[in-house]
């Protein structure tokens, strides 16, 4: 299986922290964000990582290298001066991820959630890992029933982790279902956000997911990166 790490955001939350330095690149724990993915990945058996980029991008391959120190392989894609989205990153990256299911990260988020239980073919297009509600963002992004199914609405609403396994197949026809904001970046590249897309196949029962219990953070803002750090020391 390979991955793909969300490493294109600006940032615009985090400055000044990320006038300087990438999000993903920010330390947390005495290492970079990105970095406690890239040994997770490793852990459980993925051996090629893609990261795409856009601001400040060439910081990544001077601070990662190729990826030989995790035994990983890393390819870089660069996006452009604007990032296209979650779902534009996801439609760029599909030519050096293949035709299997591949793992989804995003850059700028840390969790205990284990790699390994994320199925390696999931039952319908994307299997999503959720979590309770955060403080900041307590009306959460999609409901999550009883039988593992996704939904767009629900009593039980939960947030998208940042985690998940994709099937390529899931971005076919993605613009009947891309909103209103999708766009075409500079360099001529769809620029569009994933939300819409998952909601569109979750009606027909297409996206599956789980409850990850344990602990998340979304490094949204120094101060969510400080509170993380903190609690990262106090684990060692």
């Amino acid at each position: 299986m390979k991955a793909l790490i969300f490493a294109a955001g600006l940032g615009e939350r985090m400055r000044p922290l990320t006038d300087r330095t990438p999000k993903p690149l920010l330390e947390a724990g005495g290492k970079p964000l990105i970095a406690w993915h890239l040994e997770k990945l490793s852990a459980i058996g993925v051996r090629e990582v893609v990261i795409n980029t856009s601001w400040l991008a060439d910081q990544f391959p001077v601070a990662l290298g190729d990826g030989a120190r995790w035994d990983l392989r890393i390819e870089y894609l660069y996006e452009g001066d604007t990032p296209l989205e979650t779902g534009g990153g996801m439609l760029n990256a599909l030519p050096a991820l293949g035709d299997a299911p591949f793992l989804l990260v995003n850059g700028d988020i840390w969790s205990d959630y284990d790699f390994a239980r994320l199925p390696r073919e999931p039952r319908g297009l994307a299997h999503l890992v959720m979590v309770d509600p955060p403080g900041y963002a307590t009306h959460g992004d999609f409901a999550l029933d009883d039988d593992g199914q996704v939904r767009r609405d629900g009593a039980r609403r939960l947030t998208y982790a940042g985690i998940g396994v994709y099937r390529p197949a899931l971005l076919d026809g993605w613009r009947a279902h891309a909103d209103a904001d999708a766009s075409v970046a500079g360099n001529g590249k769809p620029r569009f956000r994933l939300a819409p897309i998952l909601r569109a196949h979750m009606d027909g029962g297409g996206i599956g997911g789980e409850r990850h219990a344990g602990h998340w953070t979304d490094v949204g803002t120094p101060q969510r990166l400080a509170q993380l750090g903190q609690a990262l020391r106090g684990r060692r």
